[in-house]
Order: C-alpha cells, then sequence, then structure tokens
C-alpha cells in the first residue's frame, strides 16, 4: 500500500498585488483597453491618466503589439517616480507579434531594465520595466521629482 500524495499547495496572489498596485497610486493607462484594469485600479482609489502620464506617475501600463509601440518607453520613463515601473502589455503565445528580447532591448535602450512577468490576461502578458537601482538618484533629479513628497 504507498501513501496518498497531497497535493502540492497553491499560492496565488491576487493580480492587483502582482502588479503593484498601491492603494492611491498615480497611474498612467497607454492603449490598454482592459475592463479589469480599470475596476482594480478604481478598487484601489488609483488616480490614472489616459493616455498621458504626469510626472511622478508610479505605474504606466503601455498596450504593445508591435515593436514601434516601445518607441515611447524613453518618454515615459521620464513621467516615472524613481521606484516606479512601466509595464509593457502584449500578446501573448500565437498571437504574440512582439518577442520578448525586443521588449528588453528596447528597455535596455530607454534606460531601462526589465525585472519581472505576469500573465495579465488569457490573451496577455505584462513585463515589468524598471529605472536601475543605481540611477535612481539620478532620476529624481533630472526629473525634479521627489519619492515622498510629489
Amino acid at each position: 500500500m504507498t501513501a496518498a500524495r497531497r497535493p502540492e499547495p497553491v499560492f496565488t496572489r491576487p493580480l492587483v498585488d502582482k502588479l503593484g498596485i498601491q492603494p492611491g497610486a498615480r497611474v498612467a493607462i497607454v492603449g490598454v483597453p482592459d475592463a479589469e484594469l480599470r475596476r482594480m485600479l478604481r478598487d484601489r482609489d488609483a488616480e490614472v491618466d489616459e493616455p498621458d502620464p504626469r510626472p511622478g506617475t508610479d505605474l504606466i501600463f503601455l498596450r504593445a503589439d508591435e515593436l514601434h509601440d516601445l518607441d515611447s518607453l524613453a518618454q515615459l520613463r521620464m513621467a516615472l517616480t524613481p521606484a516606479g515601473a512601466i509595464w509593457v502589455v502584449s500578446p501573448k503565445g500565437k498571437a504574440a507579434t512582439l518577442r520578448d528580447v525586443e521588449i528588453i532591448a528596447a528597455a535596455i535602450a530607454s534606460g531601462l531594465v526589465d525585472n519581472k512577468i505576469v500573465n495579465f490576461s488569457p490573451t496577455h502578458t505584462a513585463r515589468r520595466l524598471v529605472i536601475p537601482r543605481s540611477l535612481r538618484a539620478a532620476h529624481a533629479g533630472a526629473t525634479g521629482q521627489q519619492e515622498a513628497g510629489r
């Protein structure tokens, strides 16, 4: 007789937490037509700008279906708080027209690094791009932002 095997526990965090949406966050949505994202932002009392982020934005959600959709990364970076992030939301699977290496290369060219990927929806994935820690102090000075007192 063999011992019954216990199923492995499944640890799942809500998408809103995986995306780092904090209560009261300043968020910009650039071309992402997702009702669930908007609901999560409302539930967290986020301050939402569409389509242009204001300086001091915590999170930017950028839809990217093609390589040219990433041309705005350097400009969007300037609106971020030093510890902010740009989430590049793109199709996944067979519908994907943008490769991970292309997103990573565009990020690096814009002074960003990728550090996380999440399953955004059944059809889309999201890759988080951030300002490297070593450049955050310079970014705060260059954009006239201060982390705590926006």
